[in-house]
């Protein structure tokens, strides 16, 4: 494939063989050649994600698809759908998905991904590394390792890979900038590249933008040229967000920007910081989501302790119970070891999705409020082993969460109720041990059940029930 001088190479269907799923589309070999006025063409169509289920024909799951694309709530504080259905984000890693893997490997880790219950993936778009390095086909991402001229043999299998995570209603946040890529995506390449890879997948829905830089001040000018590319590309279609790397730090230095939908974060082995670094993000204004995106890898090697199921729990319910959103991550996937496949079962991944019913089950679970009043005695909000609580907006119900064994005290008036069906869950199965039904006021004291590891204590309106 070369750059032509003259112009760009522009192919239909009828002119190569296309071996994507996708419905018919321009493939551009040469960006580099593109006039300017040609950006505001379409270049890539997809058939709409209800079209898709249609064609399924399976209305009980049309009825549980998600609109994609995502956006950002009314009220700023969780992820909605087109039609207004709240989204819960409950995400994982697979930073190789597009480079590391075939297209039969990768559908494999998408159909586990969503049996699990997961519904984003965070994928790095040209892998870990600095960007150069091949697919397993091969195929690099650009011609001569330049962002201005892509290389369509490896971004079909991008968009195959899209094809099949929407087949399972799934979203890509899609890494498009890492600081290791800076080498490449210059300042003067950065609006261009993103603008190019916006038009493209333009009409994909099942995308949420994400870079990758450091915490510096030296990354905000190439971190604004790729955000002013992506909306010239997709006219604002696709939320955008961004995580420093290294850690820890948030996007939130960058709160303010227009183009910045939602905060997110990485803590990686330090668990204490999820809740400082959740609370602050969650405190500021104007209002956005927080997602914290990367923490400890179950059973990951390089943190000096065991990243256990426990320890993956904890991570978990601590960036929702104070109002976050939250990424699981397994240290063989992203490190593609002999062991990724058994990997996607792992019991962190399976105990994710237990915490995602947990959640889905309670009332308007998306009218979340963290709310550390709940405990008249033993809340712990520092430290490793935290004890936290939240509750419905308007007292539907209230959620405790328990890192270790303790005792404690609770505030029976936050349910709005003249009484309050009581049960414990365990996180690690999701059985319930009803306590039973009590006056919502004055305190009551509770104990985390014998032989569990951690516990959620539920407390919900009994006559909402």
């Amino acid at each position: 494939m070369e750059c032509l001088a003259s112009g760009p190479r522009l192919f239909r269907d009828g002119d190569v063989r296309l071996t994507t799923p996708f419905p018919r589309y321009y493939k551009v070999l040469c960006l580099a050649a593109i006039p300017a006025s040609l950006f505001t063409e379409r270049i890539y169509t997809m058939a709409s994600n209800s079209k898709r289920v249609a064609a399924a024909g399976n209305a009980s799951r049309a009825a549980r698809q998600t609109a994609f694309p995502v956006k950002v709530s009314a009220n700023r504080r969780h992820f909605v759908d087109q039609n207004g259905g709240p989204v819960f984000w409950l995400g994982t890693t697979q930073w190789q998905l597009f480079r590391g893997y075939t297209l039969d490997e990768a559908r494999i880790i998408l159909e586990k991904t969503r049996s699990h219950g997961f519904a984003f993936v965070q994928a790095m778009l040209m892998g870990v590394g600095d960007g150069t390095v091949p697919n397993v086909h091969g195929q690099k991402p650009w011609i001569d390792d330049d962002p201005l001229t892509p290389n369509e043999a490896y971004f079909t299998g991008v968009d195959s890979v899209l094809q099949m995570a929407l087949e399972n209603n799934l979203a890509i946040s899609m890494t498009l900038y890492h600081q290791r890529y800076r080498q490449c995506i210059t300042l003067e390449k950065a609006r261009p590249w993103a603008k190019w890879l916006a038009q493209r997948y333009k009409d994909a829905p099942n995308i949420v933008w994400s870079m990758t830089p450091r915490a510096e001040q030296e990354y905000v000018p190439v971190l604004r040229e790729l955000a002013a590319g992506l909306r010239e590309g997709d006219g604002g279609r696709h939320i955008v967000t961004f995580k420093p790397d290294p850690s820890p730090y948030s996007s939130s230095f960058l709160h303010t920007e227009d183009w910045l939908d939602f905060n997110s974060m990485q803590t990686w082995k330090d668990v204490a910081l999820i809740y400082p670094f959740v609370t602050k993000d969650y405190k500021l204004q104007p209002t956005k989501p927080v997602l914290m995106a990367e923490g400890a890898y179950e059973a990951g090697t390089e943190y000096g302790f065991d990243v256990t199921p426990l320890w993956i729990r904890r991570q978990a319910y601590y960036s929702y119970l104070i109002g976050g959103h939250h990424t699981y991550g397994h240290n063989d996937s992203w490190r593609v070891l002999p062991t990724w496949k058994e990997a996607l079962d792992a019991p962190g991944a399976v105990q994710m999705g237990i915490l995602k019913r947990v959640f889905l089950a309670r009332s308007e679970w998306w009218n979340l409020v963290p709310d550390q009043s709940v405990f008249a005695a033993g809340g712990q909000i520092g430290g490793d082993l935290l004890h936290l609580a939240a509750r419905h907006a308007d007292g539907r119900w209230v959620m405790v969460y328990l890192a270790d064994r303790a005792s404690f005290s609770v505030n029976m008036n936050k349910v709005a109720a003249a009484e309050a069906d009581t049960s414990w869950i365990d996180p690690r199965t999701g059985d319930s041990r009803p306590v039973g039904t009590f006056a919502a006021t004055g305190v009551k004291d509770f104990s985390v059940p014998d032989g569990w590891e951690d516990a959620l204590l539920v407390l919900e309106a009994a006559s909402t029930k």
